[in-house]
């Protein structure tokens, strides 16, 4: 039996792949999470097989979170699922060493043998989204440029990020100046949603 856990924040997406899963006599959601600081926790009380990730989760995104879970319990493979649209999420999951990709509006007979395989410790890949996303150009920001623009899309001001990460406020908007010039953005809003596309954030 593979035992997974599933960390997906929209309720009805996420009671449909359970559903889903749960019609194979061979796999077993043991855990389902809305948030990505819950995977960890999670993962080391119920020690599934696979975690099935989302991207884009909430208070820490789904590569971060798969990140550490690979480092805390590397006997838990991971499974991402990501956005055709979202490239440069692919680039950042591969850097973090995650091998097993699925893009979410793939048909729902992939996601059970996707989860087996990950189980087995095969790679998925979609072949085209690994070319977009080789395509599509690493992030041309500074990891504490990515860190500001990602405080200012949860709605932090320069005040509120400059305490949360000990600089000045005027150093964050300096950093918020970098971000939006590299992106090519005309201002912090455009900036944002240019990084949030890429998969830069």
């Amino acid at each position: 039996m593979i035992r997974v856990l599933l960390a997906e924040d929209m309720h009805m997406i996420r009671a449909a792949l359970t559903a889903l899963l749960r019609l194979e006599s061979d796999i077993d959601v043991v855990a389902e999470v809305t948030r990505g600081d819950e995977i960890v926790p999670r993962a080391m009380e119920t020690r599934p097989d696979v975690a099935v990730v989302d991207i884009d989760l909430p208070v820490v995104d789904g590569i971060t979170a798969a990140a550490e879970l690979r480092e805390r319990l590397p006997s838990c493979r991971i499974l991402v699922l990501t956005a055709m649209g979202q490239p440069g999420h692919v680039r950042r999951a591969l850097a973090a060493g995650i091998e097993a990709f699925l893009v979410k509006d793939a048909p729902g007979d992939r996601l059970s043998d996707a989860v087996r395989r990950t189980a087995a410790g095969l790679r998925v890949l979609d072949a085209e989204l690994v070319t977009s996303a080789m395509e599509h150009g690493e992030s041309p920001l500074t990891p504490r440029e990515s860190t500001v623009l990602r405080e200012a899309a949860r709605g932090a001001s320069a005040e509120d990020t400059a305490a949360r990460l000990h600089l000045s406020p005027g150093t964050v908007r300096n950093y918020l100046t970098g971000a939006i010039t590299k992106t090519g953005a005309r201002n912090k809003i455009d900036a944002i949603r240019i990084a949030e596309d890429a998969g830069w954030l």
